[in-house]
């Protein structure tokens, strides 16, 4: 997870980003060009990527959907600052995280070490003495801690890593409303800052995948102003 790809044409920052990062740990990789970005991405070497919408040739939305075509791999999108069409057409493609330009580095390393607590230990998958969890079943959806798979009546669910914290800090509060606060917490690493939508975008693309409905009744309900609740199946007779 150390290993980093940076794809983005602005060599400039690339240097940038490889002189800060490697004195955190990381070992930095930058490449200028999609196509080549893609095939880095793809070659099992590093850990996370960094992507930049705004490529010459193939935009980074591009890049985005052949990467997610084959590899889970964690990505952080940077974005125009103040584009929100842009983040939020990322982050339904599968981008983990995103950060608009101009940045502060140290945001970026604080995104990174996130999205690494999440891929090593996720805490939401423990128990206290260390032991990974039950598997986790809640009306027909069944999620697994351990093997980080879910199942839908018994199908196998594709979901991406925030995804699938998403809904397991969900379900193990079913029936009880999870603040977007604590969502953004638990799921993202991080605090809820004013005006980012990213958990909201990926409740949505959540809900796309599992159906909005269950039995009739709604999946997951929007307590406005609040957060979210993941309804509690009602009882067969």
């Amino acid at each position: 997870m150390n290993r980093i790809l940076v794809i983005d044409d602005d060599v400039e920052l690339c240097e940038l980003l490889s002189d800060y990062l490697q004195p955190e740990g990381f070992v930095v990789e930058t490449v200028n060009e999609s196509r080549l970005g893609i095939e880095k991405a793809l070659s099992g070497d590093h850990g996370l990527v960094v992507l930049d919408v705004m490529l010459p040739g193939m935009s980074g939305f591009d890049v985005l959907r052949h990467i997610r075509e084959k590899s889970k791999i964690p990505v952080i999108m940077l974005t125009a600052r103040g584009d929100d069409v842009d983040r939020i057409v990322g982050l339904e493609m599968g981008a983990d995280d995103y950060l608009p330009k101009p940045f502060n580095p140290r945001e970026l390393v604080a995104r990174i070490r996130a999205i690494q607590r999440r891929a090593e230990a996720d805490p939401v998958a423990r128990t206290g003495d260390g032991a990974v969890a039950e598997t986790l079943a809640v009306g027909d959806i069944e999620l697994d801690p351990g093997a980080r798979t879910i199942s839908q009546g018994g199908r196998a669910v594709e979901l991406t890593a925030v995804e699938f914290s998403l809904l397991e800090v969900l379900l193990r509060q079913a029936g009880q409303v999870v603040t977007r606060e604590d969502l953004v917490k638990k799921v993202l690493g991080r605090r809820l800052s004013p005006y980012d939508r990213s958990i909201d975008v990926h409740l949505s693309s959540l809900r796309k995948k599992l159906g909005h409905e269950l039995d009739g009744a709604e999946r997951i309900k929007t307590v406005r102003g609040v957060g979210y609740q993941y309804v509690l199946p009602a009882p067969k007779n």
